[in-house]
């Protein structure tokens, strides 16, 4: 064991004097940091009120909107008559067509029919006196011939009484809900209804491999068409999806994306070396342009296009001019910083051969800047894809647009995640792709 005595030791702390007083901020700055970020915490809490959020929430709504998004519901109404005659009534706009007979719907014997809910068991028996409605192992019947409708017996939990009908919750296999003189059930599966053709289309609820027959080698539908052009055509104006109106918009976006962003990059090159210190040494111009990119860029897109939608009217144009305003904004802040920072030595060479000012600046200059000018450029553009569904959705046009349409009605959920897929993809694209670019023109290897 070694030990060191008081010479020794006083010789280590003057040589390391960082280790042996460390100042205030060093001991306890960690410790500080750990508190200060527990205050703020605690604070954030408060202000957002988040305990009385978090109660008042509505979580179930989160399962049915994601149940919405992968599945679609088929709603037959039983409507009960004086006589005892069940009449079936389907909404206008059935995914099931105008003159529906779905195998799942029993004409019984006697008079009443049985709606089969799910493959476990889950089924509604509708008759003149009563409905039955069977689920989780017990049969509940609810009589119907008086003035209300009435549970015989106890009640279970996943049925609810109320003053002039019953309402049976099934789960994600649908619900049911019944009164007096009519049982409206809705029976939830599983898919995107007529996602191919739609109930108007000559190939609805027709077998795939009886489709293609018909494409390939079938006698024409219709005299003046060919199967072929008539299924396209069925496809891209199918009047539930709308594909030709949502894969339509979703070309406006990527064009209002790229052309907002190739205007940006056009207009910000220029103003970009005025704005830089060591090539424009103007100090007043250098300030002016510099503020003028910032005030660009704090307005954010959002606001840009609700300002031009105003002016021009909803549509693309309003869209791009407001990714150009943004991205003037971005990419000349980043293009002059990018140019105030490059090695001034091959400009200085070049210069001092007596080239023209245009000639420094294209062998002394561009071929530093130029990757990082791209690199910066395909991340805004990839960025603006996004940023493009966004502000469509303020009128700008696009699929954002679309996108906002079909979330106001709460009740197309199913199209709401068709056109996020959509977009996932062609951001999924645009990113792989950018990447690529970006690397290659930076030189190092993509991962």
């Amino acid at each position: 064991m070694t030990v060191i005595d008081a010479n020794r030791m006083h010789e280590i702390e003057t040589r390391y004097p960082e280790y042996f007083h460390r100042s205030f901020r060093q001991r306890f700055g960690g410790l500080m940091i750990l508190i200060a970020t527990l205050l703020y915490s605690l604070y954030a809490v408060w202000f957002f009120d988040l305990p009385k959020l978090f109660a008042e929430a509505h979580w179930e709504r989160v399962g049915i909107y994601l149940s919405q998004w992968v599945s679609y519901d088929v709603q037959p109404e039983f409507r009960i008559g004086n006589d005892g005659s069940i009449d079936i009534r389907y909404p206008r706009f059935s995914p099931l067509g105008n003159n529906p007979h779905p195998d799942w719907l029993v004409n019984n014997p006697d008079g009443s029919i049985t709606v089969s809910i799910s493959g476990t068991g889950r089924s509604v028996t509708v008759s003149k006196n009563e409905t039955i409605v069977t689920a989780h192992g017990v049969s509940v019947p609810v009589e119907v011939s008086s003035g209300a409708p009435k549970v015989v017996g106890p009640v279970p939990g996943w049925m609810t009484v109320y003053d002039d009908n019953v309402l049976a919750d099934l789960g994600f296999a649908g619900n049911v809900s019944i009164s007096v003189d009519r049982v409206k059930i809705r029976k939830r599966f599983m898919g995107w209804a007529n996602f191919i053709f739609d109930t108007q289309s000559s190939f609805f609820d027709k077998p795939f491999g009886e489709v293609v027959s018909l494409i390939v080698s079938g006698p024409r539908i219709k005299p003046d068409q060919s199967n072929l052009s008539l299924a396209f055509d069925d496809i891209w104006n199918n009047s539930e999806w709308q594909h030709g109106d949502v894969w339509t918009k979703l070309f406006q976006t990527i064009v209002m994306a790229f052309l907002g962003t190739l205007l940006g990059s056009l207009t910000a090159f220029p103003l970009a070396f005025l704005a830089a210190r060591n090539i424009t040494p103007n100090r007043l111009l250098n300030q002016i342009l510099k503020r003028f990119f910032d005030f660009l860029r704090s307005v954010d897109m959002l606001i840009w296009a609700l300002f031009l939608t105003r002016a021009f009217g909803p549509g693309p144009l309003a869209g791009s001019g407001a990714i150009f305003l943004t991205e003037t904004g971005t990419l000349g802040k980043l293009y002059s910083e990018g140019l105030e920072n490059i090695d001034n030595k091959p400009r200085e060479g070049i210069k001092s051969t007596g080239a023209q000012t245009v000639l420094v600046h294209r062998y002394g200059i561009m071929p530093q800047i130029v990757p990082v000018f791209v690199s910066q450029t395909l991340y805004q553009w990839e960025s603006n894809v996004r940023g493009a569904t966004i502000i469509g959705a303020v009128g700008a046009g696009g699929i954002g647009l679309k996108l906002w349409e079909a979330m106001r009605t709460n009740a197309n959920w199913e199209n709401v995640a068709y056109m996020v897929i959509l977009i996932l993809i062609v951001v999924f694209i645009f990113d792989t792709a950018s990447n690529a670019l970006r690397h290659r023109l930076m030189g190092t290897k993509a991962h």
